[in-house]
């Protein structure tokens, strides 16, 4: 099955030498010949010298095969998941979605601000954000890793969602009733719209939820932890290098005496990992996470249903 020929002319053009393409990925010249003998892939253009040259998407494609590598995959299977992978159709989504994505790449900031504030008068915002909010990013992630857009469009438009989610946040409040947990992205870890959106739902069931934002390390989250009185710790892993940081980091848990849960890609594709890092697994979604985590809180301690907790979301 050949790759799915891209949108944008530019993905497919053939810009990058074989060396070009070895400082950028880090993957020799030699090993490219390599893959391309025995799987058909990369499959670069030839100069009518017959020199090698290679497109933006072969380089999103090598880096996605790296990516598995790191994972353990060998990369035979690599090489299948890359074709699946960037040959699939994005996913389907609303029209908003389709809005919101096309207003945050032009950029058009006002015109995002107002597709959102016309989700939020007939939805809840949990709606908004496991609806309109994930999908558009989620779109505009496979777009970069395809080579359609940049990584200037995906950072400024995860900046506008990040400001945007920092905002419900904030409107959620913190209940002072509400029981304590500390919401933290671990050392290396830089994704955190996904807590963010788990940090509002929780927020607005009552949870007293601690935000502390990426890149903590994991001594400061367990000194914080015990400073607010946390009954439990939650933190999101989402690349392979912020989960050997937080590996090697891990001994100064040592000391924390509440459960933490973990969540995001690394662990949704590993289901053993959170068990090895002394911890519970979250849901897939912000929703599901809220919802294994009010539960836990209803049950720990006492044994009896707190009153400060809401089961579902409220509305907008």
């Amino acid at each position: 099955m050949g790759l799915r020929p891209m949108s944008s002319a530019l993905a497919t053009t053939p810009l990058y030498t074989a060396s070009e393409v070895e400082t950028r990925t880090g993957v020799p010249a030699t090993t490219l010949r390599q893959w391309e003998r025995r799987y058909g892939f990369p499959s670069p253009s030839r100069t009518a010298g017959g020199y090698r040259m290679y497109s933006p998407l072969d380089l999103s494609c090598i880096a996605f095969i790296q990516a598995r590598q790191d994972e353990g995959v060998p990369v035979s299977r690599a090489v299948e998941l890359a074709r699946e992978h960037f040959a699939a159709p994005p996913p389907e989504t609303s029209p908003l979605v389709d809005d919101l994505v096309a207003a945050l790449l032009r950029p058009d900031h006002a015109e995002a601000s107002r597709l959102l504030s016309q989700a939020h008068a007939v939805n809840s915002t949990e709606q908004v954000m496991i609806e309109l909010m994930q999908p558009a990013l989620s779109r505009i992630g496979i777009l970069w890793e395809r080579g359609e857009i940049t990584v200037a469009h995906e950072h400024q438009a995860s900046a506008f969602l990040k400001v945007r989610l920092s905002q419900l946040l904030e409107a959620a409040g913190l209940n002072d009733l509400g029981p304590a947990v500390v919401a933290a992205c671990g050392p290396g870890e830089h994704h955190e719209i996904g807590l963010m959106m788990l940090a509002v739902v929780l927020r607005r069931r009552g949870v007293r939820v601690h935000y502390l934002g990426g890149n903590t390390p994991l001594a400061d989250i367990a000194v914080y932890a015990r400073m607010v009185g946390a009954r439990a710790v939650l933190m999101t892993v989402n690349t392979q290098e912020s989960l050997a940081a937080l590996r090697e980091q891990l001994p100064d848990f040592v000391g924390l005496t509440v459960p933490v849960f973990y969540g995001g890609q690394m662990i949704n594709m590993h289901a053993d990992t959170a068990r090895d890092l002394g911890g519970r697994t979250l849901g897939r979604s912000a929703t599901e996470a809220a919802d294994l985590l009010v539960q836990w809180l209803q049950d720990a301690g006492t044994g009896t249903q707190d009153s400060t907790l809401m089961p579902g979301g409220m509305d907008a």
